[in-house]
């Protein structure tokens, strides 16, 4: 699907875009691979590994609307990673947040239909569903908006679609590499915001296939949700740390106790596959007739029962701390 064809990946420096680019440079041969971002060293650090002669690194940032359509020029797909991520940061930098994580998406969905970009998919969070802090809310935005936009292209060819999953194991500014800093420092114990708290658990690996197999799927609209395993915070702790204690110093500021990805609010929408959901979209799609539970592949869901919500605590897999270990290697 991705021979021949360019590729623009925004954010694209960061945890996710690195693994899509190995991905991508190893299965496909694509006519270019352009990495979007405003981090100048990440790029050239970038650079020193990924140097292909598809390769294209453009700096920029997505507030900036002018400059994501020159980027976007005779580009087939677009994923979009960029994003402001880190909670207690949103909170303290409200606007900024907006800027990059809401008035970005705008200018992407923008930028893809002057440039009849083909397929768009946004890079969604757990934090978007029912949302309690900025990050959270800030993508809700962002989803809604690539949803809504398969209407405002009208009877153009481009599609836009979401993709929402949970913590990326070992991506930066996640909890391992934290714990394995501390543990390097000699702490005693290693500090736990809850003893009850769950998350959801995904690889780089995993992100990046799901991601790409949802080009195939997409008929646009949709948010995709993978079945990825839960992880009890203190079972983490636990695997990584096994002779240090842990001690519980509170939920920070905009944590949730467990996370969801498919709210029940959200039941009446949402479609079970044997290896992920889909969220339909809540508002009509007027240029087009989707049958969201047959899709493209030809396969086929059934939608879940009213109240469903696919949650971190009521996930039947949960890894415990052989598998935890096993999931980090």
């Amino acid at each position: 699907m991705f021979n021949n064809k360019s590729i623009l990946i925004t954010g694209g420096t960061g945890s996710f875009g690195n693994k899509l680019t190995e991905f991508i440079l190893r299965k496909y041969q694509p006519e270019r691979l352009i990495i979007l971002s405003r981090d100048e060293l990440k790029q050239y650090e970038m650079q020193q590994v990924f140097n292909a002669s598809c390769m294209r690194y453009f700096l920029g940032d997505v507030r900036d609307a002018e400059r994501l359509v020159q980027a976007m020029r005779g580009v087939d797909f677009v994923i979009h990673a960029a994003a402001l991520k880190q909670v207690p940061a949103a909170e303290y930098n409200p606007m900024e947040c907006i800027k990059t994580n809401v008035h970005g998406a705008e200018n992407v969905i923008k930028a893809a239909i002057a440039n009849n970009v083909e397929k768009v998919i946004a890079l969604s969070t757990d934090k978007a569903a029912n949302p309690i802090n900025l990050y959270g809310a800030s993508k809700l935005v962002s989803d809604k908006l690539f949803v809504a936009a398969n209407n405002t292209v009208g009877k153009g060819r481009t599609r836009f679609s979401c993709v929402r999953y949970g913590n990326v194991v070992g991506s930066r500014g996640s909890v391992i590499p934290f714990f394995k800093q501390l543990i390097a420092q000699g702490v005693e114990s290693l500090p736990i915001t809850h003893s009850d708290m769950t998350r959801f658990w995904i690889t780089l690996d995993q992100g990046v296939n799901f991601v790409l197999k949802n080009f195939e799927r997409m008929q646009g609209g949709e948010i995709f949700v993978p079945k990825i395993p839960s992880v009890r915070i203190i079972d983490l702790a636990a695997a990584i740390a096994p002779e240090l204690g842990t001690h519980i110093i509170g939920i920070r500021p905009g944590e949730k106790m467990h996370e969801v990805m498919c709210p029940a609010d959200d039941s009446h929408l949402t479609v079970e596959f044997d290896e992920h959901f889909v969220i339909m979209p809540s508002i009509r799609l007027f240029e087009r007739d989707c049958n969201y539970e047959n899709d493209v592949l030809g396969e086929i869901g059934k939608p879940v029962t009213g109240g469903f919500e696919y949650n971190s605590q009521n996930n039947p897999q949960f890894l415990n701390t052989k598998q935890i270990l096993e999931f980090n290697e």
